[in-house]
């Protein structure tokens, strides 16, 4: 059986790639064995800090990393994200130990960090889609990280050596999308990147019978980035009072959106279990997402689909692979006005019935466990 040691570096705030990395280690551990290092970003160590934001490397974690491959001797090392305890070091360690690396990439914000000026940052619209930011806020420079220059300096030399790194032919390299997939071999001139979705743990429990308050649920990260703020206001503009939004999730956004929305068809529920967050999308009418990004696998709407419950989300990136062809609850992105108009078709319980029906049944099928597993043994072989 190969071997196969997992490397992530946790979120502060718990978000879909998180859960989607615990996923697949279940998935994996069904044909592989597998070891997993996680990292969290509660560096103590001042020396550890400055190095690795200034050199993109963290001793430490290279330490712990060297000590696992002598206890496992991996066959694979699987690595998902790095930022940025984990470091870039790791894969100057992986290669020096000699162990093949599967990189898998969650998001495009890659996309952002190729360069200090910000004309390179925004292509053809004023929101990056990568990554949210808008550009009025930016001049001539980059403020990519949360909107310092300085910060954004220390990132952009992580983003420019990560970049380097996607070059790599000798790195096998995994996204989530066919959109992604084109959108990274233009961007780097690789000839080769592997398309594998982010697995769904099928114990999702069957569709609940619908509470008596009709509500649909937003579960994510509460940032501008992913039009928490707009879908609130699009939400008030329908004006319907026997219709709640349930807000799930922290993010930088929530204290002040707490502050300004106070309604009492609007619910701010924080983070949850991933168990109470399943349980209010099989009760609910349906789940909405608003982002301003290209995304890569949307958990939030693949779980919903499992449960039978119909998504509104914006066409953009690669979301729309994971839905039936002509799917009737997209809208287009930023038009807010055609959000609020697919808002309003969740009344319908004929449609709202039939598309959760067949958003099941295709993700079922797209999803499949036996599939993924026999693509992902299929990558590692070629």
């Amino acid at each position: 059986m190969k071997k196969i040691l997992l490397i992530h570096n946790r979120y502060k705030h718990q978000g879909g790639e998180d859960v989607a990395v615990k996923n697949e280690v279940a998935l994996l551990e069904q044909n592989f064995k597998v070891e997993v290092i996680y990292f969290d970003n509660n560096l103590k160590n001042l020396l550890n800090l400055l190095l690795s934001f200034i050199f993109n490397l963290n001793r430490n974690s290279q330490k712990i990393l060297r000590k696992k491959i002598k206890e496992f001797n991996p066959d694979y090392a699987y690595v998902h994200n790095t930022w940025f305890k984990a470091s870039l070091g790791i894969f100057s360690t992986l290669d020096k130990e000699k162990v093949p690396i599967i990189l898998k990439i969650h998001n495009f914000r890659y996309f952002c960090t190729r360069s200090f000026l910000s004309k390179n940052h925004f292509i053809d619209k004023n929101i990056c889609q990568a990554c949210g930011a808008d550009q009025k806020n930016f001049k001539n420079f980059n403020k990519y990280f949360q909107n310092s220059i300085l910060k954004s300096l220390f990132v952009i030399r992580y983003g420019k050596k990560y970049f380097k790194i996607l070059k790599n032919e000798k790195i096998k390299i995994l996204v989530l999308t066919k959109f992604h997939q084109e959108f990274l071999k233009n961007l780097t001139n690789r000839q080769t990147v592997n398309v594998f979705q982010n697995y769904l743990k099928t114990d999702l429990a069957n569709r609940t019978n619908q509470s008596a308050e009709k509500f649909i649920v937003y579960a994510g990260r509460i940032s501008s980035e992913k039009g928490v703020k707009e879908l609130i206001k699009t939400f008030r503009d329908i004006n319907d009072k026997n219709l709640k939004l349930k807000i799930i999730g922290d993010g930088p956004q929530l204290k002040e959106l707490k502050k300004s929305y106070k309604f009492d068809n609007i619910e701010f529920l924080g983070e949850l279990e991933n168990t109470e967050v399943l349980s209010l999308i099989s009760s609910s009418i349906g789940v909405v997402s608003a982002t301003k990004l290209y995304e890569g696998q949307p958990t939030l709407l693949c779980e919903a689909s499992k449960l039978g419950i119909p998504s509104i989300f914006p066409r953009t990136g690669g979301i729309g692979e994971f839905f039936p062809d002509n799917y009737e609850l997209s809208f287009e992105q930023f038009n807010y006005e055609d959000l609020k108009n697919k808002i309003k078709l969740l009344s319908d319980e004929k449609l709202r019935l039939n598309i959760g029906e067949n958003n099941k049944s295709f993700i079922d099928t797209y999803l499949d466990r036996n599939s993924l597993t026999n693509k992902f043994k299929k990558i590692l072989n070629e």
